[in-house]
């Protein structure tokens, strides 16, 4: 290792922002520009490139939070020592259910910030696709993101961070230097940055206008706000409650891989981590259904066959784990030897599991929900009930008062929840009918795909 001081983190975010302009935000308005930013290269152009080798650093978090990315890509994430038991160095991050043997490509290695990296977030993305580099940094006032997509920035901030590694870790610096030779030529997207920005602009103008212009506006021109406006910015706040989420999640994952954490200790972040799990499928809901009432999808949307008893014994443990948190029980019934059906399964899982949880939320501790699907004449019957007792104690407890156009909240039991509207034009866009009757008693109806 050479005495040689290391090049700054601070330094590298300097560099980065050569030739870009000053910044005027304050701390509050970049950081909603840096999740916004996050959210756009992982959910539209990493995820969608499909999967992909590549490696990613990152500080002084790590700025991925999507399983599936890392999964694939090999990550080096600088963070303050005293997040040293939650990122243990040689602990990969992967997600539920994945072995170390099946991910040996993904997770992080974990390095020590040193004086003067700030603590400011900063990222680097290289696939053999895409290349990007982010970074926050400016006094108060003159905060700014910055982001980059040309090579010949790119290639100098790389070099700044394997000089670094080379200097304060070779074993990782050689690590890093194999991981980018193997991802073999590199192919730059010169219109990425003009498709990038746009799309950052579309997901702030839900934030911006909903958060601080629109109570202007209104306040001015009309007493209540408008339903656009309504789901702006209900779309705004769900995006803000999830990113913070994710990232919570990810790293009581990585704690979660120690061996030496004691077993009261592992239980308690479990049930943190699924309880971060249930907001982030919720809230994810919550966004679907105001973006779907935006912006309707077609009748001619694309289904594809699908195994919906497959479907449903697959997320039985989930689901069962859920409820357990509230002291109920699940019981599913399949009819055995049932055909497949059309709807859409990617969106599916998520809006069965906000049924679920729609469906339970006022239940009683003890109560059963129970889960059937039968066949009913060119459909399946999706039957979500509870036992008599059950109805009985839950049409006590109050009526339901809508919230706007997706929300509904109940007085009795004080939860909020998506109102019976959205939720039938959700199923609607995955092919299936909701039948809802008073109690807790609901009914989905699919189509039987054709032979």
């Amino acid at each position: 290792m050479s005495d040689l001081p290391c090049a700054s983190l601070e330094q590298l975010r300097e560099q980065l922002a050569q030739g870009v302009p000053a910044g005027r935000s304050d701390d509050d308005s970049v950081r909603r520009q840096w999740w916004a930013a996050l959210a756009t290269l992982q959910e539209d152009f990493l995820l969608p490139c499909g999967a992909q080798p590549g490696v990613w650093l990152a500080a002084p978090l790590p700025a991925l939070y999507e399983p599936p990315l890392l999964q694939q890509l090999q990550g080096w994430v600088w963070a303050p020592a005293q997040l040293g038991d939650l990122l243990q160095v040689s602990s990969p991050l992967l997600p539920p259910g994945v072995t170390a043997g099946a991910a040996a490509t993904g997770g992080f290695q974990r390095l020590p910030l040193l004086e003067g990296d700030g603590t400011d977030p900063l990222l680097l993305v290289i696939t053999p696709r895409l290349q990007v580099a982010m970074a926050l940094l400016g006094g108060p006032a003159q905060r700014r993101l910055v982001v980059r997509f040309d090579p010949p920035t790119l290639s100098a901030a790389l070099s700044s961070l394997d000089e670094r590694l080379q200097r304060s870790d070779h074993e990782q610096g050689q690590r890093l230097r194999q991981a980018i030779q193997a991802l073999g030529p590199l192919q730059s997207d010169e219109q990425l940055a003009q498709r990038f920005w746009p799309r950052l602009a579309e997901r702030l103008a839900a934030m911006a206008p909903s958060l601080t212009l629109q109570p202007l506006v209104h306040r001015s021109a009309s007493p209540s706000p408008s339903p656009s406006s309504e789901l702006a910015l209900l779309e705004a706040l769900t995006h803000e409650v999830r990113t913070p989420l994710a990232t919570i999640r990810t790293l009581i994952r990585s704690l979660l891989r120690r061996s030496d954490l004691p077993e009261l200790v592992r239980q308690r972040l479990r049930q943190i981590d699924g309880e971060c799990s249930e907001q982030i499928d919720r809230f994810g809901l919550i966004f679907l259904a105001a973006e779907l009432q935006r912006q309707p999808l077609s009748d001619a949307q694309a289904l594809a066959r699908t195994d919906l008893a497959q479907l449903l014994q697959q997320l039985e443990p989930v689901w069962r784990q859920q409820l357990l948190r509230r002291s109920l029980v699940l019981e599913l019934n399949c009819s055995p030897d049932l055909p497949l059906v059309l709807s859409d399964p990617a969106r599916l899982e998520t809006v069965l599991g906000g049924l679920v949880d729609r469906f339970s939320r006022g239940l009683p501790a003890g109560a059963a929900v129970q889960l059937s699907l039968r066949p009913a004449g060119a459909r399946l019957k999706l039957r979500f009930s509870a036992t008599e007792t059950v109805l009985a104690e839950s049409a006590a407890a109050g009526g339901v008062e809508r919230v706007g156009p997706v929300l509904s909240w109940n007085p009795g039991t004080g939860s909020l929840q998506l109102s019976r509207q959205a939720t039938q034009r959700l199923f609607h866009s995955l092919g299936g009918r909701l039948a809802e009757r008073a109690g807790n008693d609901l009914t989905v109806f699919f189509p039987v795909a054709p032979n």
